[in-house]
């Protein structure tokens, strides 16, 4: 039987396909964090694959991103050479890997109510800060 061009060229880019994929996300935290946890379904339930680690400072890899304290949170990831720095949503990260600004990363400081792993009975209104190579920040996202 005789396959299609067509059919072949398909085939073939499905590995290609695959490797295109959004890149692994690394998260730092503490083993007795519930909230990082949490996180880390809500960034599974969007799509990407995540490599949990537990680690007794998760601020010594904030530091060696080169994040502010004053951004800091619970736990610390990297992704495509991005430091994430707290309870960033998904859709924010997978705009900043579509973007690739010249940057150390994302924050979202502290753990505001109602971000993503911090569902509660209220909502506070909080920003994600586009953190910039010279160390000062932006808003990249404002949530209400």
């Amino acid at each position: 039987m005789k396959i299609p061009k067509t059919l072949l060229a398909a085939m073939l880019a499905i590995p290609v396909l695959a490797m295109a994929a959004t890149p692994v996300i690394n998260v730092y935290k503490s083993a007795a964090c519930g909230c990082c946890e949490e996180w880390v379904r809500h960034l599974r339930a969007n799509g990407f694959t995540v490599a949990p680690h537990n680690v007794a400072n998760p601020s010594d890899l904030r530091e060696k991103m080169g994040m502010p304290d004053r951004f800091g949170s619970c736990h610390t990831a990297v992704v495509d050479g991005y430091a994430i720095e707290g309870h960033v949503p998904a859709a924010d990260i997978k705009r900043l890997l579509a973007a690739k600004p010249k940057a150390k990363g994302l924050s979202a400081p502290g753990m505001p109510l109602g971000s993503p792993g911090m569902e509660g009975p209220r909502k506070d209104a909080y920003d994600v800060f586009l953190m910039l190579p010279d160390g000062s920040a932006k808003v990249f996202q404002h949530y209400d």
